[in-house]
């Protein structure tokens, strides 16, 4: 029975594992249904509909995917239209379609990935770069070629490479056109780069040509010359037709064309001369698809299936991988027991809804999971790897640069996501650690339009027949920095020669005209001049502008041409050398340390010497005396009293040393008191003046006020306003207890220019802020960085020292024109010498110390157990004791007399051996 029982069994496992098998093979359908939306009559679309029809026949006769499955694909023609897209979609989910290859515009897309994501079908587009599409908005969309995110990086990268920062996008005006503009005014932001100005051109082939020729004059207008095309096949050439009539693909143009243009020449090569003729030096890119085996069969075929007359491109290699795709996403939706169902959604069955047959639709039951496997695919297609990143991107995003020449084109380098530019295969670079450095982006020469490799600059100055508004400070005083002439509208003085020899070294002419800021009365508010610019009411502003923070974060200013930075000026007197003028040399802290250390050295060698020296013994006024007598002599290098131990000489060398230095430093600045005019004022600095409370003066439109108040936190109750030197002069004068200031705070530019004709006033202290002067702009202009340019040749060659000295060179006082700083020597100057000293004094009572340490510890200690108290206190009066005692030199005396006649004894016995060897020489000599 055990035995009939086991073969039950065994048929039993036998007959479920056969009815799995045929369910499993049963629950593969025969046939799956496909569809496909795109546009037949157009570049793309010819291409990609035999390369869709092409690889549904290739996926068919592979037995290795689908097995026992056909995929049967049905097409449908959107014309790009979104209507009859979204109709063709609805049409598509009547007859059970589990995917969709397309569509191939990003306006249709839009419009049925809604249809998509209610019904669960999954849409596979080889065509739609709109990178808006990518968003969670749109779960069912699938990009099977790259998002022009991706594009619109490569050419910012492009524009920061040529060291461009604006540029002018003319685009067709729908879905596909705004948003890639609106990617690439992205990525230019990321690199300081901008979109000064957009142009669009309304959709579809039957655009008027006055449309576009009106456009292209405005865009002649403007000041950038790097145009970014982003259009469709039709309008693009048109584009360029009209650039080309209006002289806007000659010298100094940029034209840099997206895609669009890369797959029109791929597939229709080669294009009539007169066509190409009109886009001689476009830049353009192309997607980038790696060289391998299986494209290059492809490509082979290709030949017959498009008869010759119509060449692979791009989307077309793309279309085909997308149809692989998807049969191995089947597959592996299958063998993971997926079953392709339908059912209705409520819905659409409801009575609203029912004259519009709604009730037909069915909704993919399993799409989710099909999704799933769709994005978690990992093959390789004739494009490449078929890998999508985390945000439904194929990985690996790369484009071919390649310049229009002659009857073709030129590749130039490469563009990836990994690495930049580079002139290196992307595929290459990819087993490569990534490297973005500016040396690594490269690119080989360009053929720009108008036949020349020379890099156009980029921008000219706006051909509206407008010059630039200019705005000059309109002042009152220190007139030889800039004034209006009287009668006119024209401008003199140091400010203005520069400006106007730094124009004449640019290599364009520059248009412009200056608007007086100002009624001359007064000098005006440089703040609200540079604000000007903000507001778009000036173009520039030239003048004595001082480069501070607050305005470089609005305006930029060009290289600064004088330099500046805020100084005080006071009134001064002459000092009296008077009955104490000997104390002046130091100051009273270098007294103090000077007069202390004299008394530390003193005492330091009377304790080295107490205990071998008699001149450092006796009675304790006597050695008091004796400490400072000694002390103070040093001063004179006048000591009686000699030093007998090494350490006390050591110390006494050293500090004798510190002495030279403090008697030369200070006869030297006493002989300089004493014998030079000196001058002297309360005001020390602006430290000085922040402690008071005394009116300090400013220039009036000056930002002097401002970093006073807000950098300095002086009350604005202190600060005096002063329009002209007379003023400056009359209020140093006349001083705080006559309504006047204490001190004055300006730029070093004018107050030099001031104490050239005022005699009885000076700088004191240093200047504290740093700063220069230059022409202010708005952001990123680029007349700017040309002027910076120039300002430095004019410095190089000397002509900025000449307008110098034209303008600002005036005769001097005859009194000496130094800033006024403190002639007292400080005890900063001399810590140095004192720390070396003191380190000696230290090191020598250390060691005196450890000497008597050792002789407590070598005395008897019956001598020290009988002091009384403990055994710290018996050690410690040990010390004291052996210390003040009085050292018994005559053992060491007796020691070396001993070696001493020891030494005479040797050398006596060595003399007489000498004289019996040549007595013993001279008897053998005679002997013989």
């Amino acid at each position: 029975m055990s035995t009939l029982g086991c073969l039950l069994c065994f048929f039993i496992f036998l007959g479920l594992n056969s009815s799995g098998y045929s369910q499993s093979v049963t629950s593969r359908p025969s046939v799956v249904s496909i569809g496909a939306i795109f546009t037949f009559n157009s570049t793309i679309g010819r291409v990609a509909k035999i390369a869709i029809e092409e690889a549904v026949k290739d996926v068919n006769s592979n037995s290795s995917i689908l097995p026992g499955t056909k995929l049967n694909i049905t097409m449908q023609d959107s014309n790009c239209s979104g209507f009859l897209g979204m109709a063709e979609a609805l049409q598509f989910m009547e007859t059970d379609i589990v995917a969709i290859i397309g569509p191939q515009c990003s306006t249709v897309a839009h419009i049925i990935c809604h249809v998509a994501n209610e019904l669960q079908t999954p849409l596979l587009s080889f065509g739609a770069t709109d990178p808006t599409l990518s968003s969670i908005q749109f779960p069912y969309f699938v990009r099977t070629t790259q998002s022009d995110s991706y594009q619109m990086a490569a050419v910012a990268e492009i524009v920061d490479h040529y060291g461009w920062t604006a540029v002018i996008a003319i685009f067709v005006d729908d879905d596909y056109g705004r948003n890639g503009i609106a990617a690439l005014s992205d990525k230019l932001a990321e690199r300081r780069c901008k979109i000064s100005y957009k142009a669009a051109i309304p959709p579809g082939s039957g655009v008027n040509q006055n449309v576009i020729m009106d456009l292209l004059v405005k865009v002649a207008l403007m000041e950038s010359r790097i145009i970014v095309l982003h259009a469709s096949g039709d309008i693009g050439f048109r584009v360029f037709s009209a650039a080309n009539y209006l002289q806007m693909m000659d010298n100094g143009y940029v034209w840099i064309a997206t895609d669009w243009l890369a797959y029109i020449l791929d597939s229709n090569s080669p294009l009539p001369s007169d066509t190409m003729d009109k886009m001689q030096g476009v830049l353009a890119l192309r997607q980038h698809i790696p060289d391998s085996e299986r494209k290059r069969a492809f490509l082979s075929r290709w030949r017959n299936l498009a008869g010759g007359h119509l060449g692979m491109n791009s989307y077309g290699l793309y279309a085909y991988d997308s149809v692989w795709l998807l049969a191995h996403a089947l597959d592996t939706f299958f063998n993971q027991g997926g079953i392709i169902s339908f059912s209705n959604d409520s819905r659409f069955l409801s009575s609203e809804a029912s004259n519009l047959h709604l009730d037909a639709m069915s909704v993919f039951d399993d799409g989710p999971q099909l999704l799933n496997y769709i994005l978690q695919s990992n093959t390789v297609g004739l494009t490449g790897p078929l890998k999508f990143s985390p945000d439904k991107s194929l990985i690996n995003p790369a484009y071919d640069i390649i310049n229009v020449i002659g009857s073709g084109i030129r590749q130039v380098g490469y563009w990836s996501n990994y690495t930049g530019l580079s002139t290196v295969l992307p595929e290459t670079l990819y087993t490569k650690p990534p490297n973005r450095s500016s040396a690594s982006q490269q690119l080989y020469s360009v053929i720009w339009p108008g036949d020349t490799l020379t890099k156009p600059r980029g921008w000219v100055f706006p051909n509206n027949g407008q010059r630039l508004k200019i705005g000059v400070p309109n002042r009152a005083s220190y007139r030889e920095f800039v004034s209006r002439v009287k009668g006119t509208d024209m401008f003199q003085g140091f400010c203005i020669d520069v400006f106007t020899a730094a124009v004449n070294l640019l290599p364009y002419a520059v248009p412009y005209q200056f608007i007086p800021f100002g009624d001359g009365t007064k000098n005006p508010s440089y703040t609200e001049l540079v604000n000007s610019i903000t507001t778009g009411v000036l173009d520039a502003a030239v003048g004595d502008i001082a480069i501070v923070t607050n305005r470089t974060k609005i305006v930029d200013f060009t290289q600064p041409y004088a330099a500046s930075g805020l100084v005080v000026v006071a009134p001064f007197k002459k000092s009296n050398t008077g009955a104490w003028a000997f104390l002046r040399p130091f100051t009273r802290s270098m007294w103090t340390v000077t007069a202390f250390s004299f008394i530390v050295i003193g005492i330091v060698v009377w304790i080295l010497e107490h205990r071998i020296n008699d001149e450092f013994r006796g009675p304790p006024k006597r050695q008091i005396i004796t400490v400072l007598s000694f002390s103070l002599s040093t001063m004179f290098f006048a000591h009686r009293e000699n030093t007998v131990s090494t350490l006390g000489r050591l110390v006494l060398i050293i500090w004798l040393f510190v002495v030279l230095i403090i008697n030369s430093s200070y006869t030297a600045s006493l002989t300089s008191i004493l014998t030079v005019q000196q001058l002297s004022s309360p005001i020390k600095g602006i430290d000085s003046l922040r402690t008071g409370n005394d009116p300090i003066g400013y220039q009036e439109g000056s930002f002097a006020e401002r970093y006073l108040t807000e950098e300095l936190n002086i009350s604005k109750s202190r600060l005096v306003s002063l329009g002209t030197p007379e003023e400056y002069a009359l209020a140093l004068k006349n001083g705080p207890g006559k309504g006047g200031v204490a001190a004055v705070v300006d730029e070093r530019p004018y107050i030099e220019l001031f104490l050239s004709s005022q005699c009885t006033f000076k700088i004191v202290g240093q200047e504290f802020t740093k700063s220069g002067w230059g022409f202010a702009f708005p952001r990123d202009s680029p007349l700017a960085i040309d002027l910076s340019t120039a300002i430095l040749q004019l410095a190089e060659n000397g002509d900025l020292q000449r307008i110098h000295d034209k303008w600002l060179v005036k005769s001097s006082c005859s009194l000496d024109n130094a800033e006024i700083e403190s002639d007292r020597l400080q005890l900063k100057s001399f810590w140095g010498l004192f720390l070396i000293c003191g380190i000696a004094c230290f090191i020598a009572l250390l060691i005196y110390f450890l000497q008597i340490m050792n002789l407590v510890r070598s005395a008897p200690t019956e001598s020290i157990a009988t002091e009384p108290g403990g055994v710290l206190s018996r050690t410690f009066q040990s010390c004291l004791s052996i210390m003040d005692g009085k050292e018994d030199l005559s053992k060491s005396k007796n020691k070396r007399l001993n070696s001493e006649r020891t030494f005479e004894n040797d050398r006596d016995e060595e003399l007489g051996s000498k004289k019996r060897r040549h007595t013993d020489l001279a008897t053998g000599s005679n002997s013989s």
